[in-house]
């Protein structure tokens, strides 16, 4: 016979918020089991624990490491393949393997970099995911899924991991086109639950008879607003699927928003009620009682349902519990994400409900978890180049000149050093994007707005409204998500947000879903808008001033992932007499739609070609001059800097057309970008009819670039010096020429492995 006991529980809740305290006995649920045992029966008290406090100490063992550091023998990952191979194991032969496969993380990430502490505080839950659920079949999609290494290992590409972000080599994120077993790929944010959620409507719509599909969060990705778009439908549909919430205290990097350190690990009391929360007898019990309720006078349903929440929050402990109920989730936890006692059960009391209801699945998990250098990291080791295992000190590169990161970082805090009304805004990317130096200097006038890129555009208009000058920092490949707010908010209205558009082209390691080569396209088409894009760092400086200038229309400035050239490279590359590189206090705004000149071709060769860049590309222009341009060839070479994609310098571009025989265009960008705007401007103008001078146009091809390094990716492009030497030679009909300019520079090699 069936029992209730929720008017025991209902009591007990009622004594409690009248201060008695109170005792109930869970003993009446036979049912519940720990991975193949019967549970230890442990009572619950309401009102105050007397097992465990709400918050507890840190969780689990740290290893060790010694300065002479061996790889350690994992004979049990060994054994491991797929995830069928794990189905067999013991408890303790799976916490080996969860202790292998941490292990296994640090050493091959310590070889090729990657993102570290992510995936080292994901490992048990992985291991418990794999050995509950049946994937492929049952989908796990992961958040941003730079925490999958641990995924990857188990499922079949443990032997690829010296590969690992480089060019041909496994992708750092899931990837469909990689393994069945990434059922959905990611890179960006707050997608996960969304996707599964389709998954399972497309499982019940086609009649496969098991409906898991799993949606890995972290408290990061779940500050998206599209994170609860997708929870609010789920909710709505009352459809079968699990959100597994992996609380680790801090986001994927740090934010601006103050945030406790550390993890509170569930306790005793929690992990218990969170078994007893997810059998079937206590779900049905619930289900049964909301039922019956109908029947009573509304008055009454309000009451027990007042009660019911209650008791929710009771025990589990975390007002944060309602919120998901009202968006219709059945919340569970928060548990111990490091426990795989706690885990394992849960999540097969899960997967073999019956219940269609959504349910959200809280667990608190330390980033780095198991290995001292990343915990005492201020960032965790979030993102690491290659790093010694015994210390964590991490092999970077010698400095070199300054990052166009911190050359626009110091140029806004110059610039809010003489005006209070500058302030910089960031989309959950402070160090990212440099506003990490701005926001020690001006905490106020610095505003993390999470993983928000929509709020923060609509954000910056307000703020312009009213006569603060917002700088909006967002990586190229993010402000794709804010392109509507850019139109309605910003655009439409004339409102002077300045866009600060970092990690534009090719940004490396991090691959397709990190790249920017569609911002010239994307807001390239629209009116009212200043688009500018520096060749170098002091151009940077002088943009990001002449962005602070315009004071009646939004502009952009877009810039690479990389360093500048510094004083000795700016003087060869294109003419400066530095003797070191200016301060931004040192130098002064553009004025807009103004290119400049920066090579001349010899007024007496015969024949002339122009090279017109937009960007980073100049110096390969430069380069290309030497090829192009040989003693007997007869060839001159024009370069020039267009500085602008809008306004474009239109007497500047006319003169090049009228006065060589080839014009080529180069940007670091998609099809529709800048070179389509100048050939748009010259079609109209009939500058080309006469077909005296040829039109080239060089842009990224029509594709997505895999990982790999930023020099081999712009060669795989075709937007090299060599490259661009040879589109010449093509273009005047000299095609052997073109030939002996590729086969003399070699393909770019393998690039090093970093982080984005």
């Amino acid at each position: 016979m069936r029992r209730s006991y929720g008017a025991p529980l209902c009591a007990a809740i009622c004594f409690a918020l009248l201060g008695v305290e109170t005792v109930i006995s869970f003993s009446i649920v036979p049912q519940l089991h720990t991975h193949g045992r019967i549970a230890a029966h442990r009572p619950m008290v309401f009102g105050r624990s007397r097992h465990a406090p709400r918050t507890c100490a840190k969780v689990g063992p740290t290893m060790e490491v010694t300065s002479d550091y061996v790889a350690k023998p994992k004979p049990v990952l060994d054994s491991v393949n797929f995830p069928s191979d794990m189905k067999k194991l013991s408890m303790a032969e799976l916490k080996q393997l969860a202790y292998e496969l941490r292990w296994e993380v640090i050493e091959s990430v310590s070889k090729t970099g990657g993102h570290l502490s992510s995936s080292l505080g994901v490992t048990e839950l992985t291991v418990a995911l794999h050995y509950v659920f049946n994937a492929p079949e049952d989908r796990i999609v992961w958040d941003v899924a730079h925490q999958c290494y641990p995924h990857k290992m188990l499922t079949g590409r443990r032997s690829r991991f010296s590969t690992l972000r480089q060019w041909g080599g496994l992708s750092g994120f899931t990837k469909r086109k990689e393994s069945e077993f990434d059922c959905f790929g990611a890179g960006h944010s707050s997608t996960s639950i969304s996707a599964a959620l389709g998954m399972s409507v497309a499982k019940d719509l086609t009649g496969k008879p098991v409906n898991n599909c799993i949606a890995v969060i972290g408290d990061g990705a779940i500050t998206g607003g599209m994170a609860y778009e997708a929870m609010n439908c789920a909710g709505y549909l009352n459809q079968r699927m699990i959100v597994i919430l992996n609380e680790n205290g801090q986001v994927s990097l740090p934010t601006g928003t103050p945030s406790a350190a550390g993890v509170v690990p569930a306790g005793a009391l929690s992990g218990s009620t969170s078994r007893i929360l997810s059998s079937r007898p206590f779900q049905d019990a619930r289900s049964v009682a909301k039922t019956l309720t109908k029947l009573l006078p509304e008055d009454l349903q309000k009451i027990t349902r007042k009660i019911d929440e209650f008791g929710r929050g009771f025990v589990s402990g975390e007002e944060g519990a309602v919120l998901f109920e009202e968006l219709g989730f059945y919340y569970l936890g928060p548990i111990d994400g490091h426990d795989l006692e706690n885990l394992i059960p849960i999540l097969e009391n899960l997967r073999d409900s019956e219940s269609k209801k959504p349910v959200l699945l809280h667990v608190k998990t330390e980033k780095g978890y198991g290995y001292l250098p990343a915990l005492k990291a201020s960032d965790k080791m979030h993102g690491v180049a290659q790093f010694d295992i015994a210390t964590g000190k991490q092999k970077k590169p010698k400095s070199g000149p300054p990052s166009y990161t911190s050359v626009f970082a110091d140029t806004l805090v110059e610039l809010a050093r003489q005006d209070p009304t500058v302030c910089g805004i960031t989309a959950a990317m402070p160090g990212g994007t440099g506003l990490d130096k701005f926001g020690k200097i001006f905490p106020k006038r610095t505003f993390d707005v999470g993983i928000a890129e929509q709020h923060a555009v609509t954000f910056a208009a307000g703020m312009a409204v009213d006569g603060l000058k917002p700088f909006c920092a967002i990586y190229s490949t993010f402000l794709q998500r804010g392109y509507d707010q850019v139109i309605h908010d910003c655009i439409i209205q004339s409102l002077p947000v300045r866009f600060m558009v970092d990690r534009a082209g090719l940004v490396g390691n991090d691959g397709p879903t990190h790249h920017g080569c569609f911002d010239l396209a994307y807001l390239g088409t629209l009116p009212n808008i200043v688009i500018m894009a520096p060749a170098d760092e002091i151009e940077l400086m002088r943009m990001v001033k002449t962005a602070h200038a315009i004071d009646d229309k939004p502009s952009v400035v877009r810039y690479p992932r990389g360093n500048g050239f510094g004083a000795e490279g700016l003087n060869k590359l294109f003419g400066y007499n530095l003797k070191s590189t200016p301060l931004p206090s040192e130098v002064s705004a553009l004025p807009v739609g103004e290119g400049r000149m920066i090579r001349r071709a010899d007024p007496e060769a015969k024949t002339k070609v122009a090279i017109l860049s937009l960007g980073t590309r100049l110096c390969e222009a430069v380069r290309a001059l030497r090829m192009i341009q040989q003693e007997g060839n007869g060839i001159g070479v024009t370069i020039a800097d267009a500085r602008y994609m809008k306004p474009l310098d239109k007497e500047l571009i006319r003169s090049l057309v009228e006065e060589h025989d080839v014009l080529i265009t180069v940007e670091e960008g998609a099809v529709g970008g800048f070179g389509d705007h100048v050939n748009h401007f010259l079609t109209n103008e009939g500058l080309l009819d006469s077909g005296k001078c040829r039109l080239r146009v060089m842009v990224l091809p029509d594709q997505f670039v895999e990982a790999g390094g930023q020099k081999q990716q712009y060669d795989f492009a075709g937007l090299q010096a060599k490259h661009i030497a040879a589109t010449a030679f093509r273009a005047l009909d000299r095609q052997g020429e073109a030939l002996e300019v590729l086969a003399a520079a070699p393909a770019v090699g393998m690039g090093k492995p970093s982080v984005a």
